[in-house]
């Protein structure tokens, strides 16, 4: 796949812009590298001259201490240029490591059910550490070794038209025939990175479900799997090699063809009595010279066939565009929500229909009680309500009664304040109580943490924890009961006060340590604002005012607890007598 030199161009740029002051120090001190490369080889054909002219010692010591000192400085001018150039490689691309991340928080869940955290990764990280060469080294290599290639030739004018005009034909059709090639690895780079982003994500997944894989005995299958997949890489990884390696044997020949030419010429000239065996030394070291920056060049087209598969899965990524727009512009009210399904019809990509022609009014206040067997479309019908997905057909709507908006017109984050959902699995950070309560929100004061603590009735286990809120979580809430992990996302719906609560099954994991305080929780939790609970637990459904029952993504019963109760024809009256957890399951 060819791609356009505008799109490296632009990326190069776009990412650059905030550094210019680096990058023009970085043009500084390329320049003056260029020039004590240049200086040197003058020197030493002066030295070469003088000795054989006859010169007194002291000049040639003088040439011999002025080489040195330019060499010293040389080093030194070319340290400090790659770790400017470094730097700036660093810069760039932790930024464009930041767009990538933020853009893929924004997308929605279909791109995230498609696409492991592993892959994600190693696009996010390992397709952009494949740029980082193109940023810190493109600009060095490239535009640096271009004005010494441009120099040398000026020198060898200065030298002999002739020698000029030779080296001149050699590096045109050098740089013709490295051009030409320049495209040739993009699509064995493109494979290897996508080799690499799929062993990585299939790691993720089995590394994260060691416990059940080494239950189930299921090592060897994973193993297979395993080396199955390093052996796809490995072979994307040998053709890309032998392009790299095709690019090696040109450049061999290109530089046999070179030194041929210049000993050539330069014999010639010295025979005729043109040049003095200085200058032909300095057309000889200019030549190995022209050579260092044309294999420099030719590593850096290397390095741009490697980007070009990098860039073009980064722009593959950002182009990707939500299915979920945020468009909105209608703030949702203050206070308990009414939640109002009109029509809604759902099914996820390629798959049945989860939820059929769903019509519910639910009022502001009220705790419904949302029961249905697995499958039954329980937890797509809150993803609605959440917006993690849009329906099909038909209209989700929260506000206050005659005054309702339809969800695709409010903004995400004014749904994401008036909204809180606690999941199935609560997901913890490495990082203390404070920081996995507040999302890393320093703007929320220890004061209104133990305030959300306290009204949940979860002092006790807040003063069992060895630091408080300093105390550190390990990641996915290692140490932690579920129960536990559920006070902690309990605490953070509280704290931003939304006036609907979700609860996705939030009970149906509990330990008998934490199961009174849980039950406290939900109770203060679902307290004057509008609630849905998606339940197991027959006490958890005995706080609801309404019980809505589905089947097959329909409502199959819904109505007031209480009446549904004493209503021996109903069918939940008929799920109390015999048990919940065991029609349910």
């Amino acid at each position: 796949m060819k791609i356009p030199l505008r799109q490296y161009v632009n990326l190069l740029f776009r990412y650059l812009k905030p550094y210019w002051r680096w990058a023009m120090l970085l043009g500084v001190l390329l320049l003056g590298s260029i020039s004590l490369q240049l200086v040197n080889p003058q020197i030493t054909r002066y030295f070469i001259d003088a000795a054989q002219t006859g010169r007194d010692a002291q000049s040639l010591v003088w040439a011999a201490l002025l080489f040195l000192g330019v060499a010293l400085v040389q080093q030194v001018v070319g340290v400090t240029a790659a770790y400017v150039s470094e730097n700036v490689g660093w810069l760039t691309t932790n930024d464009l490591r930041t767009d990538l991340a933020a853009h893929c928080l924004r997308l929605d869940m279909s791109f995230h059910n498609a696409h492991t955290p592993g892959e994600m990764i190693e696009r996010i990280d390992g397709d952009v550490t494949a740029l980082s060469n193109f940023f810190s080294q493109f600009v060095i290599q490239i535009v640096g070794n271009a004005l010494l290639l441009a120099g040398i030739l000026i020198l060898l004018y200065q030298v002999d038209w002739r020698v000029g005009l030779a080296l001149s034909a050699f590096v045109l059709a050098a740089l013709v025939v490295l051009v030409r090639l320049r495209h040739i690895g993009v699509p064995f780079w493109t494979a290897e990175r996508q080799a690499s982003a799929d062993l990585f994500g299939f790691l993720e997944e089995r590394l994260a479900g060691t416990e059940d894989i080494r239950a189930n005995g299921a090592q060897a299958y994973v193993m297979r799997h395993f080396y199955r997949l390093m052996r796809a890489l490995m072979h994307q990884t040998l053709k890309a090699g032998l392009v790299v390696n095709f690019l090696f044997s040109v450049m061999l020949l290109l530089f046999a063809v070179g030194n041929a030419a210049a000993l050539a010429l330069g014999g010639y000239l010295f025979f005729t009595g043109t040049l003095t065996i200085g200058t032909v030394y300095l057309v000889y070291f200019y030549t190995n010279m022209l050579m260092r920056p044309i294999d420099q060049i030719s590593q850096q087209i290397q390095e741009l066939q490697r980007a070009g598969a990098g860039i073009t899965r980064v722009r593959e990524l950002l182009f990707t565009r939500p299915q979920i727009r945020d468009s909105g512009t209608i703030g949702l009210p203050a206070g308990p929500l009414v939640v109002d399904f009109q029509d809604v019809s759902f099914s996820y990509k390629e798959q049945e229909v989860v939820l059929d022609d769903l019509t519910f009014h639910l009022r502001p206040g009220t705790v419904l009680g949302l029961l249905g067997r697995t499958g039954s479309g329980k937890s797509t019908l809150t993803r609605l309500i959440f917006r993690l997905y849009d329906p099909d057909q038909g209209v989700v709507c929260l506000g206050h009664d005659g005054a309702l908006t339809d969800l695709r017109q409010v903004p995400l984050i004014d749904l994401r304040q008036h909204v809180g959902i606690v999941t199935q699995e609560v997901q913890l950070f490495q990082a203390s109580v404070r920081d996995n309560l507040t999302f890393f929100d320093d703007r929320v004061s220890d004061e209104r943490i133990r305030g959300a603590i306290q009204e949940l009735g979860l002092d006790p286990w807040l003063q069992s924890l060895p630091e408080g809120l300093d105390t550190e979580l390990e990641s996915g809430g290692g140490g932690l009961s579920a129960g536990e992990a559920q006070l902690l996302a309990f605490t953070r719906i509280l704290l931003h006060d939304p006036g609907l609560v979700i609860l996705d099954e939030a009970s149906s994991r509990l330990d008998p340590a934490t199961e009174h305080l849980i039950e406290r929780a939900v109770e203060r939790l679902v307290q004057d604002r509008t609630a849905i609970i998606v339940a197991h637990r027959l006490g958890t459904v005995q706080r609801a005012d309404e019980i809505m029952i589905l089947e097959h993504g329909r409502i199959s019963e819904h109505g007031p607890r209480q009446v549904l109760v004493n209503d021996p024809t109903s069918r939940f009256y008929g799920l109390l007598q015999t048990g919940l957890e065991e029609v349910l399951a």
